[in-house]
């Protein structure tokens, strides 16, 4: 199993702080079935800064180290960048890393809105080569009240990433229910762990797997397995066509 977006670098987010929870982390997801990992560390979110040159650096210590203690786990590079207007600029000069350098790249909302901008963005960035993926769309609380803005954007080319705890409901009901309606809309192509640490915001793959099989069978199940080797690979991944998500009365799904 491929794991596409996680924390699991020591002491430059809000993931692993030691090397020592790194190790633990990556033991962790070896139990789960995760044989390669992609680092994804927050940048441009107001809080932490992470250049692609530095994220290389970190990765090639944290693979160093894992196989000094045996640990069968391949970490990548990757980055998970707060939308903003300097993305292009930072992607051609080398300061955003993409998803193991393919033409992949994160791209984080703010929790509580989409920017007037994003749509502008995201539409900027694939006229420069690069395929955007949107992560925890499903934690968005403007999208999850209008999921039109969501299917627009998807509509346009834009790719997204549900959270494996947000499929379990770690992250509520209401935001699980929200998960399964963008599977079943095709408005996401991945599923990831977005992996802190292993207590309060653990990996959950293979439970968020299960209940993807259980609920919606094996095609999308081997689906989006299949998509995150495509992703690290840097081919086309598996787009079916959106469905808008239709409200009901009362702005009640």
């Amino acid at each position: 199993m491929i794991d596409i977006h996680s924390h699991i670098l020591p002491g430059i987010d809000d993931g692993a702080k030691t090397t020592i929870e790194s190790i633990g982390m990556a033991q962790e997801a070896v139990k789960q079935g995760i044989h390669t990992i992609i680092a994804t560390p927050h940048h441009q979110n107001g809080q932490f800064i992470n250049r692609r040159q530095d994220i290389e650096n970190y990765v090639k210590r944290l693979n160093n180290t894992l196989e000094k203690h045996n640990i069968p786990l391949k970490v990548l590079v990757g980055q998970e960048t707060r939308i903003n207007s300097d993305m292009v600029q930072e992607l051609e000069s080398d300061i955003i890393a993409t998803i193991n350098n393919t033409n992949y790249v994160f791209v984080e909302f703010p929790s509580s809105d989409v920017p007037r901008y994003a749509e502008q963005i995201l539409f900027d960035i694939q006229v420069a080569g690069y395929l955007p993926i949107i992560v925890h769309p499903e934690r968005n609380r403007q999208l999850k009240e209008n999921p039109s803005i969501l299917f627009n954007l998807v509509k346009k080319g834009v790719l997204t990433q549900v959270t494996a705890a947000s499929l379990v409901g770690n992250f509520g009901k209401k935001i699980q229910k929200f998960s399964y309606q963008l599977i079943n809309h095709n408005l996401t192509h991945f599923i990831a762990s977005d992996a802190h640490n292993i207590t309060t915001r653990g990996f959950v793959m293979q439970e968020a797997y299960q209940a993807l099989r259980h609920k919606f069978g094996n095609e999308f199940y081997y689906m989006f397995l299949e998509n995150a080797q495509l992703l690290i690979d840097g081919q086309y991944v598996y787009c079916n066509e959106p469905d808008r998500i239709q409200k009901k009365f009362f702005g009640i799904f």
